[in-house]
């Protein structure tokens, strides 16, 4: 009987998986969608395609059993999140937002609903608007680190589904398919109310100023 292989080093699976982050948004994808008088509907075909998409490609990558699987952990968030990507850029093309798109905005967009506490200081929401809030690239990497430890803890959380055949890809499957419509609800609710840049905004104010009147969108 063939025994469990130990879990790969939390650090480097961390530090791993903060290189895939910052390489998935490193660049805006471009769209072919343009803003459309109907968004909601486009928008909800633009989520389900994409979620189903998401779906295939982790549940594909995720059928190698043992320590096969684990090491397909990294290509299966990087073809899910280069996905998800690219339909927050479609998102915004059909809402009509594709200018104001930015790699604080996609970074929201992505991880908002698994790791709210890393990205909840990049948008802002004032009255029926959002401020989007540009960062260096120092503060940046730094956001980044936060989002790989929480997500690299949940990954290895569950790694040893992955060494069920079938019943581990179909979970992977399941999985990627609710992250990427969480994805999408936040890039839709962001694109309907509208963006602005923060600084200019606020006249130079701090995110923390404004959070005691109101928050970021509730899951």
């Amino acid at each position: 009987m063939s025994e469990l292989p130990a879990k790969p080093d939390s650090d480097g699976f961390a530090k791993k998986i903060v290189e895939t982050i910052t390489g998935a948004i490193a660049r805006i994808p471009t769209t072919e969608m343009t803003e459309s008088p109907m968004p909601a509907e486009a928008a909800r075909t633009i989520a389900r395609q994409a979620s189903l998409k998401a779906a295939a490609a982790a549940g594909t990558l995720g059928l190698p059993p043992g320590p096969l699987g684990w090491l397909t952990i990294i290509p299966e968030m990087m073809k899910v999140w280069q996905i998800q990507t690219q339909m927050v850029a479609d998102l915004a093309g059909v809402y009509g937002q594709t200018a104001c798109l930015s790699r604080e905005q996609m970074t929201y967009c992505l991880f908002r609903h698994g790791a709210a506490m890393a990205v909840r200081d990049l948008v802002v929401r004032m009255g029926e608007r959002y401020l989007v809030k540009q960062v260096s690239l120092q503060a940046f990497q730094a956001i980044a680190k936060k989002i790989g430890v929480k997500i690299s803890q949940r990954a290895l959380g569950k790694a040893f589904s992955r060494w069920v055949p079938v019943v581990g890809a179909v979970g992977v499957a399941g999985y990627a398919y609710f992250d990427t419509a969480q994805v999408a609800k936040t890039a839709i609710e962001l694109f309907e109310r509208g963006l602005e840049p923060f600084p200019d905004a606020l006249g130079g104010r701090e995110p923390g100023l404004l959070e005691s009147r109101e928050s970021p969108p509730s899951d």
